[in-house]
């Protein structure tokens, strides 16, 4: 019944939902109107608000850019072929993969939704090495693997939360950090961590599509299978000069790239030495690139990875600051604060949990960045969830604001399944070569997003913090 109605949604979204870049296009158009209608901006505001924002993302989708390339660049490595030909001993039934990949990709992404790169690309490998999986579906699986993220250790919110002299302590909003205790230490998120790496693989399961003809990779690919194409050793050493040259012993010296992974080593030491379980962008395309020299092992087989590696990126540099664009609109008119405003003023004691829950989710079409989110709801509902505890304890008041805080973050997060902006770390992995676009993938994501929204509506409100 519950595979029915995948296929059933599945259907719906691949005749109704646009490309990617036109659901950006579709999504500036209605927040340009809306801040037209709700606030006092003119339709000049509203443009150089646009453009004040488009620009605002730049050094985000570079950071994406790159973990999405040090991160495919790695899997290209013979070692992880080998290891990928290992697993396939024992995962090696479509179910099992389905199963494994959901599994595997929330316990990556409760350290970093970054990893989710190293899920897009084991997915791959798999369904080119197992027969029978509905490539579409296994996509649709990785994307859901990343609602992990929100849970754990790179969660922005409230890492926020806990930063010594944050914005919203500058601004007199709170007047100290609020531990990780109240946040990512609590009970609710521990809830919710057991839903996600319990639940979520059994759902999808569930929701597994029993074609007789399933769309398999192979039967996707354009052009050349995966293993018609050289490998990247081959590749180097056809490169190489016929005669013995100076320029050859530097591209493929091991020694050469040899001292650049040890001085890389000696910073990843240093870094996590100084600051402790620091994971942010930063560091992780770094460890990302020094492991990919590691595994290559000579500077022009780095170089070829890279290349195969970059071949399909181009929606994310595109598209990264069309939605920067529209966070700008809804940032620098005050249409984010109006909406926020407009949720949490018929929020009681009760309901401000799902109201700020329902927040995250709402505001993420526009703003799809947890911090950039924050940055425009998160005073306000601050603000509104003081007001209605005033009079009660400072801890009490303390522990509402994080209650109201991680919700606006589960709400952020699930409400990606619904639209393809994070999406574009996937398909840059999954969809090199491959037929297939975001509306093949999305229609199987509606039924985990009502389930999954259901289910942490119940929690952020009735479940305790400690």
């Amino acid at each position: 019944m519950i595979g029915k109605l995948g296929e059933k949604s599945t259907v719906l979204f691949r005749k109704y939902m646009p490309d990617a870049f036109v659901f950006a296009i579709l999504l500036t158009l209605l927040v340009s109107l809306c801040a037209l209608v709700w606030t006092a901006a003119s339709p000049l505001e509203v443009i150089t608000s646009w453009y004040d924002g488009f620009f605002d993302l730049l050094a985000f989708g570079m950071q994406i850019v790159l973990i999405i390339i040090t991160g495919f660049s790695i899997a290209l490595s013979p070692v992880i072929n080998k290891g990928i030909d290992w697993l396939t001993r024992y995962v090696n039934t479509p179910r099992q993969v389905y199963f494994f990949v959901v599994l595997i990709g929330m316990l990556l992404c409760l350290v970093s939704f970054g990893w989710l790169v190293i899920t897009a690309v084991l997915a791959r490998e798999l369904a080119a090495r197992v027969k029978g999986i509905h490539y579409p579906f296994l996509v649709a699986c990785v994307y859901f693997s990343m609602n992990s993220w929100v849970l754990g250790l790179s969660s922005s919110i409230p890492l926020l939360l806990n930063t010594d002299k944050n914005f919203l302590i500058e601004a007199g909003i709170l007047d100290a950090v609020i531990p990780t205790a109240y946040t990512l230490g609590s009970y609710l998120n521990f809830a919710m961590i057991l839903l996600v790496v319990v639940g979520a693989p059994i759902m999808m399961l569930l929701l597994a599509p029993k074609h007789k003809n399933p769309k398999e990779l192979h039967d996707l690919l354009e052009g050349t299978s995966e293993t018609d194409t050289l490998s990247i050793a081959e590749e180097a050493a056809h490169m190489q000069l016929v005669k013995k040259s100076v320029s050859d012993k530097l591209n493929n010296s091991i020694i050469l790239q040899g001292f650049i992974v040890l001085m890389g080593i000696c910073y990843i030491v240093y870094h996590f030495g100084t600051k402790g379980l620091d994971l942010n962008f930063n560091i992780m395309i770094f460890i990302f690139l020094i492991l990919g020299l590691l595994l290559h092992k000579t500077p022009i087989r780095y170089v070829i990875a890279m290349k195969r590696a970059s071949a399909n990126i181009s929606g994310v540099l595109f598209q990264y600051p069309f939605y920067a664009g529209i966070m700008g609109i809804m940032l620098y008119t005050g249409l984010g604060e109006k909406l926020a405003a407009a949720l949490a003023s018929v929020a009681t004691i009760d309901s401000y949990p799902f109201f700020a829950y329902l927040t995250g989710g709402f505001v993420n079409f526009a703003i799809p960045s947890a911090g950039g989110e924050f940055a425009v709801v998160g005073p306000g509902m601050i603000e509104a969830v003081k007001e209605i505890g005033s009079g009660l304890p400072e801890t009490e008041v303390t522990a509402m604001m994080a209650r109201a805080s991680i919700s606006i973050a589960y709400g952020e997060s699930l409400s990606n399944m619904l639209q393809p902006f994070y999406l574009l770390l996937v398909i840059p992995i999954m969809a090199k070569g491959v037929r297939i676009q975001a509306r093949d993938v999305m229609g199987y994501l509606f039924i985990p997003f009502l389930l999954f929204f259901i289910i942490q509506a119940l929690l952020v409100v009735f479940v305790p913090l400690n």
